[in-house]
Formats: C-alpha cells, structure tokens, sequence
C-alpha cells in the first residue's frame, strides 16, 4: 500500500505539490502560534500585565484562531482537488478488486506519507517564526523582554497531530465518492464532470451561510475594538459558504459575465464559456482560492481605511485603540499571513487543474483547433474565472466591511480604498495568470496523438 502512494505522488507531482505547500503552511501556522500561546502561558504574571496591548496570550489565541481555520481550509481544498484528480486511477483499481476500504487506506497513505514528508522543515519554520514574531512583539512592548519561547516539544506534536487528523478526514470525505458506488459506475463517473450538486453539499453550504450571517449580526452590534476579529471569522465562514455553494454560484454568475464574451469572441468566446459553464465543479476548484485571496485581503483593508475615517469624528475611546500603531502593525502582519496561504493555494490548484487538461487540449487540436485558438481560449477562460473568484470574494468582503462599519461609524457604508482595491485585483489577476496561461501552454505541447492515445490526464 505505501508503494502504491509513492507511486500516485511520483505520478502527480503537480497535485501532491500543492497539498505538500498547504500542509507545509498548516504545521508551520500550528507550530508559530502554539508556540507563542506556551510562552503567553508559561510567562510571569506581572511581566505580561506590564506591557502595552492585549498580551502575549490574547493575541497568539486570537491571531492564531483565524490562521490556523484558514490554512486548514486551504488544506481541505487542495487535497479534495490532489484526489479529485486521481478518480481514474483510484476507479481502475476497484475494477481489479480493490475493495472500498483498501482504496480508502490508499488515500490516507498519500496523505500521511505527506504530512511526514514536510513535517520537520515545517515545524523548524514554525518555530523560527514563533521566535522572530515573539521579538517583534517584544520591540513593540507588546510582549515582557522576559518572555521565551518554551524548548517544549507538546506545540510541535500538537501541530503535526491536528494536520493528520484534519487530512485524513478531509480524505474519507473526498473518496467517498468513488468508494461507495460500484466499480464500473465509478469508472464511468471518474471519466465525466459530475454535473449535480450534493444535497448534503447544498444543506452544508446553506448553514454555514446561515452562521456569517448571524456572525455579521454579531458584529454589527459589538464595540469597535472587540469587532474586527469578529469580522474575520464571519469573513473566512462566509468563504466556507460559497466554496461549498461554488459549483451553483460560479455557473450562475459565469453565465452572466459570459453572455457578452460570447457576442465579442465568438469562437474561443464560446468555447471558453461552454468549457466553464459545462464544468462547474472544475470551474468552482479554481473560483474558490481566487474568492480566498481577494476576500480576506479586501476585507482587511476595507476596515483598516473604514477606522481611519472614523478617528476623524467627535473622540471614541475604543477607536483609538484599533487604530493604533501596534494594532495597525498587527492587522498588516495578518493580512500578509493570509496573502500568503491565498496565493500558495491559487497558483497551485490552477496550474494543477490546467495540467490535468492535456487529453481535452490535444483532443481539440485532433478537431483542427490551433495553438494559437487554445491559447486564446486559455486568456479567455482566465479572465473569466478570476472576474467569478474577484466578484465572489468583493461580495463577502463588502458585506463584512459593511456590518463592521456600522459597528464603527453607525453607517453600513464601509470606506473603500479603491486604489488599493484595484491593486487587489491586480494581485488576483497576476496569480491566475501563470496558473492558467503558463500551464495551459505547456499542456498544449507535445504530440496530439500521443496525448489521447496516451494514459489519461
């Protein structure tokens, strides 16, 4: 069995590069902030209520808590995509005997196998940052120059025993598709898009819509310096939301954006907006990281500039401390923490959902298209998929924004930066492109006839 997982990673390194980066930055996340909530804890009492700010422990706890749900949520996603990918195969070995449970074993093989794979440079970095983030906390008198981060090995076991646990699950969930239906209907299905949406997926999606809202309700009615974490977390739930609701949402509103492109570019127009039309779980896969990245970094900047206005007005206790230096200082620090995990996560499951198209690429060119249409139809499908990921994203960060203003200002309506907006979308259009473009390319390479007559994928 630990062959067979060797093998499918040797086989798929684009795929298993992703979850390796995600699990990477999980045990790495895990590790820098249960580090720091040990020396919070482990800290003399009287150092850590000498310092400025909410201390050492409120911050690792608070700080951490969003990190750590969005780095698993990174995880989640790039592994039901890394197994997604391997239905072919994984449907292959049910048609030679391989019974459910031994397919299941295979699955967590691959992902165990990875977990220890990144572990130790993951941990190692996790606890050179607990190190560096303590410093820095400590030069802002945020943290007691006494306090050290404990030579404790409890965080690091704690971090990589969490990112199994959440694999493994997330692996059950992701091979039960093939694993529950009978082999040949599961070779089938692995050879075609499984157009309908799951009731349970549905139900899931509709509930934690159910929850940002009432964390949204929360949050408007909470003082300023207690809402913005509050906002976070109905931000990131929000997220869960449409990444579960991904496949209704992005065809719904790729049907919209795509009526105009069908009139303007008619040929790789059409085809690109059948192609994400036709695929929405594909097109969903590649919507969700996008929506990530520009979700969260919006939602932090629209409420950094949203209490910047509002120091303006008549004098508010409570917006003097959000607005801060040293809380500015540590919202900057976790929007680039959450850039990071967005960006790792969008430039690999495009390039690695765009790689796996090389049998539908040399397929077209057998039908006469060339490499110049294919590409395109690539732009095309690009421009698309990161105008759905922007929309969905502004979407969830506009409604946050708007229940922390009226927090904040009393109006639902949020300061928008639009210059830094802008850039935003700059940023998401750069990491789609490579994704797309880059691997795309490559992927339309090489002998047509090889490819479909080849091995799929």
């Amino acid at each position: 069995m630990l062959s067979f997982a060797f093998g499918q990673i040797r086989l798929r390194p684009a795929a298993f590069a992703g979850l390796a980066a995600a699990l990477f930055l999980a045990v790495a996340t895990l590790t820098l902030f249960g580090s720091l909530l040990a020396a919070g804890i482990a800290a003399p009492a009287a150092p850590g209520r000498a310092v400025a700010g909410p201390g050492l422990t409120v911050i690792a706890a608070g700080f951490g808590e969003i990190a750590v749900l969005v780095s698993f949520f990174v995880v989640v996603n790039t592994l039901g995509f890394a197994i997604r990918q391997q239905h072919w195969e994984l449907a292959l070995l049910r048609t030679v005997a391989a019974t459910p449970g031994q397919v299941r074993r295979l699955v967590r093989w691959q992902v165990l196998v990875t977990v220890l794979l990144v572990a130790p440079a993951a941990l190692a970095t996790g606890a050179a940052g607990a190190r560096w983030f303590l410093h820095a906390l400590v030069v802002r008198t945020m943290a007691a120059p006494t306090v050290h981060v404990p030579a404790s090995p409890v965080p690091l076991l704690v971090a990589v025993v969490a990112a199994l646990a959440v694999g493994l699950l997330s692996a059950s969930v992701a091979a039960r598709r093939i694993t529950r239906i009978a082999p040949a209907e599961a070779m089938a299905a692995s050879t075609t898009e499984h157009h309908r949406t799951g009731w349970f997926r549905v139900v899931a999606g509709l509930g934690w819509l159910g929850g940002g809202g009432l964390l949204l309700r929360l949050v408007a009615t909470q003082p300023a310096d207690k809402a913005g974490q509050a906002a976070l977390l109905a931000a990131l739930v929000l997220l869960v939301a449409v990444a579960l609701l991904g496949p209704l949402l992005a065809r719904a509103v790729v049907t919209v954006l795509g009526a105009p492109v069908r009139a303007s570019a008619r040929c790789c127009g059409w085809l690109a907006d059948a192609n994400l039309r036709g695929y929405a779980h594909r097109l969903s896969a590649a919507v969700v990281p996008v929506s990530l990245l520009v979700g969260l970094s919006c939602t932090m900047v629209f409420m950094t500039t949203t209490v910047e206005h509002a120091t303006g007005r008549p004098a508010d206790a409570s917006l003097s401390t959000v607005n801060s230096a040293s809380d500015v200082w540590l919202r900057q620090a976790e929007l680039a923490m959450l850039v990071c995990f967005a960006a790792v996560s969008t430039v690999n499951t495009l390039a690695a959902l765009t790689a796996d198209r090389r049998r539908e690429f040399a397929l077209l060119t057998l039908l006469g298209a060339t490499r110049r249409q294919l590409a395109r139809t690539l732009c095309v499908e690009m421009l698309l998929t990161a105008a759905v990921g922007v929309l969905l994203g502004t979407a969830v960060a506009g409604t946050t924004a708007a229940a922390f203003s009226l927090s904040v200002t009393g109006s639902a309506l949020p300061s928008v930066p639009w210059r830094a907006y802008a850039w935003i979308v700059l940023g998401a259009l750069a990491l789609t492109a490579p994704g797309i473009l880059g691997a795309g390319l490559r992927a339309t390479s090489g002998r047509a006839t090889e490819l479909v007559g080849g091995q799929r994928g």
